[in-house]
């Protein structure tokens, strides 16, 4: 499939020739599901903890005796039963991912890429880089380019002019080619992408 590129000032730079294999899918709501939750899952921090009866802070004192008062039998203040007592089999400190195979993984971003191209919300420019490091230029550009929530994705190297440049615009991202990711490619409005990015992309996908 062809797709138009485009200059950061929004003139005409040729076409390039995407990969129907990459950007050409029927993309799988199941697909996407499982990658976005996979990556959602390995980023929780899973620093949840509760304090158990052996933490909390009353004395270990037996409250009353244990014949004789009419009541349950009970051992200090710090058993579940009691207000401020230890919690029991409450949240402790883990790791939440999970595995996901390669394959599937590689579907998804590949899945994840067709359904912007689907959409009609998949550009392509020539070049991401910038002489200075001046927000208002390229707020301009982008401003008149229509895009409000868009992610960038270049080659193997950004040009670090345009990323410190975007840094400070609202709604925008911009990753190398190996940062590319399922979760980010389907939380912006527009994908962007490089024609460096475009060949980078398809060699690790391919």
């Amino acid at each position: 499939m062809k797709l138009d590129v485009i200059k950061l000032d929004g003139g005409a730079a040729g076409d390039v020739e995407l990969s129907e294999e990459i950007f050409g899918l029927e993309p799988r709501a199941d697909i996407l599901h499982q990658v976005v939750r996979w990556q959602r899952n390995k980023a929780q921090a899973g620093t949840h903890k509760v304090k158990t009866r052996s933490e909390t802070s009353y004395s270990t004192k037996k409250i009353y005796r244990q014949k004789g008062t009419g009541g349950a039998r009970h051992g200090d203040r710090n058993a579940p039963i009691f207000r401020k007592g230890g919690i029991y089999k409450g949240p402790t400190p883990r790791s939440h991912a999970h595995d996901l195979p390669k394959k599937v993984r590689k579907l998804g971003l590949k899945h994840a890429l067709s359904s912007k191209v689907a959409s009609g919300n998949l550009v392509i420019i020539e070049t991401a880089a910038l002489d200075e490091a001046k927000t208002k230029i390229l707020a301009k550009q982008v401003k008149e380019l229509g895009w409000k929530r868009a992610l960038i994705i270049d080659g193997a190297d950004v040009n670090e002019n345009f990323v410190r440049a975007a840094a400070n615009i609202e709604g925008l991202d911009v990753l190398p080619s190996i940062g590319a990711n399922v979760m980010d490619i389907l939380k912006r409005d527009t994908l962007v992408i490089t024609k460096a990015g475009v060949e980078a992309l398809e060699a690790r996908l391919k």
